[in-house]
């Protein structure tokens, strides 16, 4: 894992970086293998308590490997029903492939995640930034949904992740003509969260005042915001709400946190 993710963990936050720079951070076979096996290492962490996944060097993710393209052009790489069957192989619980779930994991990670998005974040690239909760983009970074440009659809959970952040027709025009968008845009269509003239330095910031909260909360507030996002009815929310909200009620880390708000020093939560 350690040639294309290394992940640091500090005072409950983890800093998960893509350290293929040389390639800017492209997707081959063994950074899928990295991403998938650091997130679901991530999921049974106990110790985190938020996530930033940024990208080293000139890039946060340039997209697939163009090895992988010269495959499709050679015809070596084919599709049909026999691909359909081999991709469904060993899916998820949540019905993600290899490919889907290396961006969809961040989501099922239990903790925030925050994406620090610079240079380009195109194709896979992209989706992989959708997968976290959070995404901090430099105001020139450059994203795309890209694979429209090798005559493919957004199947690494990208379709998924963008219906809950923007309008159909925006995804529907963004899919089919491919074109790139700057931080700027991204943030105005609702594709990222925050403008950041240091995406990574403003994430770990957040993370770790994130760190700072109740770790109990922040984990079914996750539960929670996943859960509204999903097909899920509005009774079945509103009860999810309930209870969440008495688990934590009396709970040791909830009753410290209203004393350390009224003595008015710095909580200190047990794990």
């Amino acid at each position: 894992m350690n040639d294309r993710v290394t992940v640091d963990i500090q005072d409950g936050v983890a800093d998960v970086r893509l350290v293929r720079a040389d390639k800017m951070n492209a997707l081959d076979n063994a950074m899928f293998e990295a991403l998938v096996e650091t997130g679901e290492a991530l999921k049974s962490n106990k110790d985190i308590r938020a996530v930033v996944l940024s990208g080293e060097g000139r890039a946060f993710c340039a997209g697939l490997d163009m090895g992988n393209f010269a495959q499709m052009a050679s015809g070596e790489r084919k599709g049909g029903e026999r691909t359909v069957d081999e991709l469904t192989k060993g899916r998820t619980p949540a019905g993600a492939n290899r490919a889907q779930q290396a961006c969809y994991v961040w989501r099922e990670v239990p903790v925030p995640v925050i994406a620090a998005v610079h240079g380009v974040a195109f194709g896979g690239g992209f989706q992989l930034a959708l997968g976290a909760d959070l995404r901090f983009v430099t105001a020139d970074a450059r994203l795309a949904v890209l694979e429209i440009k090798w005559g493919l659809v957004p199947d690494m959970a990208g379709i998924v992740l963008m219906r809950g952040l923007i309008r159909d027709d925006v995804a529907r025009e963004l899919t089919w003509s491919g074109r790139i968008f700057s931080g700027e845009e991204a943030a105005a269509m609702g594709l990222a969260t925050r403008v950041c003239a240091d995406p990574r330095a403003d994430a770990l910031a957040l993370a770790r005042e994130i760190a700072s909260k109740n770790p109990h909360a922040i984990r079914a507030g996750k539960r929670l915001l996943n859960l509204a996002q999903s097909d899920a009815d509005i009774a079945t929310v509103f009860l999810e709400e309930t209870r969440e909200q008495v688990a934590l009620i009396g709970a040791p880390n909830q009753v410290e946190a209203v004393m350390a708000n009224l003595q008015k020093r710095a909580p200190v939560f047990a794990d």
